[in-house]
């Protein structure tokens, strides 16, 4: 039951982080990768949201398995980051990968803080 849950959530989650990640790019006409940032923070958020559901006791112990590992596992993608950031100060881009590298830090460890907060407030 438990892989069919992770499976379940990971068949959300990647074709949502692939379209997300088409229709925010197409939308912005710069070398800066805003697809992969938009889906690694929406993910830290909904990430951090079912954290505190699940110390609040709120969750059953499946839904981390569903959302966390299935859904937030295909949706976030640290490998893509981590390539277009290198492929970025490749091509001569570094301001832009050191904005992709510290935008994501700050951007995700905020969203997680929110998501924390959010959680608390309407949980606890």
């Amino acid at each position: 039951m438990n892989r069919l849950l992770v499976v379940a959530g990971a068949m959300v989650g990647a074709p949502v982080r692939y379209l997300t990640d088409r229709a925010v790019q197409k939308r912005h006409d710069t070398v800066f990768p805003w697809g992969t940032f938009t889906v690694n923070v929406v993910g830290c958020l909904i990430l951090s949201l079912l954290s505190g559901a699940v110390a609040a006791g709120t969750a059953s112990s499946h839904v981390p398995l569903l959302l966390g590992t299935g859904l937030c596992g295909a949706l976030t993608t640290y490998s893509t980051f981590s390539y277009e950031t290198l492929r970025l100060g490749e091509d001569g881009a570094r301001f832009f990968a050191a904005a992709d590298v510290g935008a994501s830090v700050v951007a995700g460890l905020g969203a997680a803080c929110v998501g924390v907060s959010f959680a608390q407030a309407l949980w606890a």
